[in-house]
């Protein structure tokens, strides 16, 4: 059994501050490598990471292990990139011989992120975070300031919002009160830190990136998607338009905005889904299930909500009734109506999907349950790295 002793520097720390190029395999050229970025920087943990993978493949050495160590690190002004480049580089690692299974080395949470990238391509036993412990007299509040400071990320992600706070602050307090003032600012921090610490950064990061492949490989879902982002619009217009703002009436006009924007809004959805769609009938794989249901469920959601708040709104805003077929409808049957019909589409979407696509409705629950399983399985692993 061979195992490889992999150690993750996601954010390059060994190509900016050691100038050497990865990936470094092999016990010597580790070893050799701790002194090169120790030397560099010596109160970079990168260090005490690098020194943990050698101890950890003695350690399995002592026991009777092929071990082998190897050192990866991240390149590129972006997350894709450095993971793209983790890739290429543990390719070429896995190329020089066959591992069983791996024990992956981190210092950080960041580092941590590239762990599904790696059991993609090898079995993860473990993942081992290195934690350094730091003398009292080094935790004082000015060594805690100055390391703070001195990283990059940490300033973008939380002295920025706070400076732009604390700048707007003086601007609202002279023409708003200051209940209002604070409850910007708050908003606005609020906001900043969900930003962050929901990832959206690194989605609106690699959002660029993402759209300009999705143009250059000809997917019809790109303009489909800007049709149904105008036509969301448009549809949030109108609903505004409807609402009557009457005093003590919020719940009414509430209903007017989504009786009056509900069809647009579905009609966006349905443009988004049908480009998907399109996409996937381009595609030599065939269409999937899930993607031919998806039409048909926005119709009959948009039904029923285009439904209940006509109900809502002939009730309680005396609005005209609904004729069909010369008949005219009261609340309920009007409701009813609208439910059945959202119940019947829904029928018929299972009915095309099965008719038209291979795959089953089984087939669907399978995949989906083995996705769940699987990232279960990786925050099993990471468990098992972190008692290690």
């Amino acid at each position: 059994m061979t195992t490889l002793v992999l150690c993750v520097d996601r954010s390059n720390d060994v190509g900016r501050k050691a100038g050497v190029d990865t990936p470094v395999v092999g016990w010597e050229a580790v070893r050799s490598l701790v002194t090169d970025l120790g030397l560099a920087d010596p109160e970079d943990a990168g260090v005490n990471s690098l020194l943990e993978s050698l101890r950890v493949a003695r350690d399995l050495s002592d026991e009777g292990e092929e071990v082998a160590v190897a050192v990866v690190s991240g390149a590129g002004d972006s997350a894709v990139r450095a993971d793209r480049a983790l890739a290429r580089q543990l390719d070429d690692v896995l190329a020089t011989n066959e591992f069983d299974s791996a024990v992956v080395v981190i210092d950080s949470a960041a580092d941590e992120r590239a762990v599904p990238m790696i059991e993609s391509r090898l079995p993860v036993d473990a993942v081992d975070r290195v934690v350094v412990r730091q003398a009292r007299d080094l935790e004082s509040t000015y060594y805690l300031l100055k390391q703070f400071m001195a990283d990059e990320e940490l300033r973008e992600t939380v002295l920025v919002p706070i400076g732009i706070g604390l700048l707007i602050l003086p601007a609202l307090l002279v023409y708003f009160s200051p209940a209002i003032a604070v409850a910007a600012v708050t908003t606005l921090l609020g906001a900043t830190l969900l930003y962050y610490g929901m990832g959206m950064d690194e989605a609106v990061e690699s959002a660029p990136e993402h759209a300009r492949e999705a143009l250059y490989s000809g997917q019809v879902s790109v303009v489909t998607y800007v049709a149904a982002l105008g036509l969301s619009v448009v549809g949030v217009f109108l609903g505004v338009l409807s609402a009557s703002p009457v005093e003590g009436a919020e719940f009414v006009a509430t209903l007017q905005f989504t009786y009056a924007a509900v069809p647009w809004l579905a009609l966006a959805a349905l443009t988004a889904s049908f480009g998907r769609l399109l996409d996937e009938l381009i595609r030599d794989e065939g269409v999937r299930t899930p993607y031919l249901n998806l039409p048909f469920g926005v119709l009959a959601v948009g039904l029923l909500f285009r439904g209940f708040s006509g109900y809502f709104l002939e009730q309680e805003a005396g609005k005209e009734p609904l004729v069909l077929l010369g008949y005219a409808l009261t609340p309920t049957q009007r409701l009813a109506v609208f439910i059945v019909g959202g119940i019947a589409l829904a029928l018929v979407g299972v009915r095309v999907a099965a008719s038209v696509s291979d795959e089953t409705l089984d087939e669907v629950i399978d995949e989906t349950g083995s996705g769940s399983t699987g990232d279960a399985n990786i925050g099993g692993n990471r468990g098992d790295g972190g008692r290690g």
